[in-house]
């Protein structure tokens, strides 16, 4: 059987519920009730347990780029091996090439500046992240809850934003169709006004994760 080490649109549209914003700038989907309330509640609870500050590759040098806090999700707990799971029934792609999934908490103020998925080449954390596994490819994120205000997902150069929904996924492909970086995949986790958001986020590699 062969590996499958990349998605592609076609199977995201297969999924029923599936939407892709209609840009020719980047491929970005979303779906709606995609997890349901058992598994959310059970993810959130492991992020609470486990959360630490977040941390940023090639740092600069601001130290509110990145407020919120992080948790590595255990491999072991059943919430998140099912969710790990319908990711790659939904995605196609080889389990290997995955970042283990990564929770994320942010109470109100904390944010994520504008930043890329993907690592800048030739930076100075290029070869530290990237020598193994190489390129960041897809980026699949789930929101866990409803925010009470604020906390949506902006993407400046598509103009679009997306709000923050229980249940909800968004993913996209970090490069263009030549398999370059796509800079159009800029985005901002906006400031959460009220409430807290909790999101997780898988990453996917050119090479097996190692």
């Amino acid at each position: 059987m062969d590996v499958i080490t990349d998605s592609s649109p076609e199977r995201l549209m297969a999924h029923p519920g599936m939407q892709r914003l209609p840009t020719p700038k980047a491929a970005i989907f979303q779906c709606r009730d995609f997890a349901g309330a058992p598994l959310r509640e059970a993810l959130i609870a492991l992020i609470d347990e486990g959360r630490r500050p977040s941390t940023i590759a090639d740092d600069n040098g601001d130290a509110y780029f990145r407020t919120s806090e992080t948790c590595d999700l255990p491999s072991g707990e059943a919430a998140v091996i099912e969710l790990e799971a319908m990711l790659t029934k939904l995605s196609g792609i080889d389990p290997a090439h995955g970042e283990p999934l990564q929770g994320q908490r942010y109470a109100v103020g904390q944010e994520f500046k504008a930043h890329t998925d993907y690592f800048t080449p030739g930076g100075p954390d290029w070869e530290r992240y990237c020598a193994v596994s190489g390129q960041r490819t897809w980026t699949f994120m789930i929101y866990l809850n409803e925010v009470e205000a604020g906390g949506a997902t902006r993407f400046k150069a598509l103009g679009k934003t997306f709000q923050p929904e229980a249940g909800k996924l968004l993913c996209w492909n970090n490069r263009r169709e030549d398999l370059r970086e796509n800079p159009n995949t800029l985005h901002h986790g906006m400031k959460v006004r009220k409430g807290t958001k909790y999101v997780i986020t898988k990453w996917y590699r050119e090479k097996p994760w190692g």
